[in-house]
């Protein structure tokens, strides 16, 4: 039989909770009150250690995350400095280097005949004239995808550009079609100070699309739009040609019929939006600055159809 004082001990202890075991398995060697109060001692000392092991262990990965997520928005907001004034430390960036711009508008008439379904094409009831197609640096494409954008971009151009940059494509919204052409394009001509926001390039964008109103110039020179008539390269380019340049491009598609149908006009300016940029290497051709078009050169010895443009049958305006 125990005496009373030890159960006493052992009750007093509570030998079970103890966190580093019992005494003899921490290599106690008596069981008496001197040495019970070093074994507690030493047992809550090693404790202790551990749980100050963890701890450090633990702030050491915190602050290992917080300098990885400093380091990421460090390297953004570098980036968008690059972007901002054309460079990377001294040396200008790559995809910064290019020289020419094109800027492309579209005939919806037309465009509506490069597409291989019906059901595609959708021309907005207020749409009755050239549309922004796109602002391409030439050889350079999708240059970073470290600056998204936001409808609260472009927010206070919406009702501009729903007018000269609509979609007309039933599968697209206006804002994905303009996000698309600031990520693909946008992104590499915004190393130009005046284009180094989504805001900037659309809204120069729009000012070149209002200074290049060909329609207007079409029309006054009798050139219409016709399911019947057909034109010449010559005879548009003469009346264009004061306006855009000597190095603009004519651009058509082959409708379902066979028949050469006007699509696109590319004018290309320089850095600085000046026309008429032309340096060598700087051309549409392959390469990872080249953008897909269903558009090919008007052939100068064929002509071509100016169709007018149906709301209702987009596709096909001349029945």
């Amino acid at each position: 039989m125990e005496p009373s004082g030890k159960r006493e001990r052992e009750n007093k202890r509570g030998p079970s909770t103890e966190p580093c075991g019992t005494p003899r398995e921490r290599g106690a060697v008596e069981d008496t009150e001197s040495s019970g109060l070093t074994e507690k001692v030493r047992c809550d000392r090693t404790f202790w250690i551990v749980e100050d092991m963890w701890s450090s262990v633990l702030l050491g990965l915190f602050l290992l995350l917080q300098l990885l997520d400093f380091t990421r928005t460090h390297t953004q907001e570098v980036h968008r400095e690059d972007y901002k004034y054309g460079r990377q430390g001294v040396e200008e960036k790559p995809f910064c280097s290019w020289k020419c711009i094109l800027f492309t508008i579209q005939w919806p008439g037309g465009f509506c005949q490069s597409l291989d379904r019906e059901n595609l094409c959708q021309i907005p009831p207020s749409i009755n004239n050239w549309t922004i197609h796109g602002l391409w640096p030439l050889k350079a494409f999708g240059c970073c995808n470290c600056w998204p954008m936001f409808q609260s971009d472009v927010q206070e151009l919406e009702a501009q550009l729903d007018e000269l940059w609509p979609s007309l494509l039933t599968i697209t919204t206006s804002f994905h079609f303009w996000r698309e052409e600031w990520e693909k394009h946008g992104v590499c001509a915004a190393c130009v100070e005046g284009m180094n926001s989504p805001l900037r390039y659309f809204q120069i964008c729009l000012k070149l699309r209002q200074q290049f109103d060909i329609y207007k110039w079409l029309q006054d020179a009798g050139i219409t739009p016709s399911c019947d008539r057909l034109y010449k390269v010559a005879e548009v380019d003469e009346v264009l040609a004061p306006h855009l340049g000597d190095k603009h491009e004519i651009q058509c598609v082959t409708d379902s019929k066979g028949r050469q149908v006007w699509f696109q006009v590319k004018i290309p300016l320089s850095r600085n939006l000046t026309l008429g940029c032309d340096h060598p290497g700087d051309d549409d051709g392959p390469g990872p600055g080249r953008r897909w078009s269903p558009g090919h050169p008007c052939p100068p010895d064929v002509p071509f159809y100016y169709l007018p443009i149906d709301h209702e049958q987009p596709t096909r305006p001349c029945g």
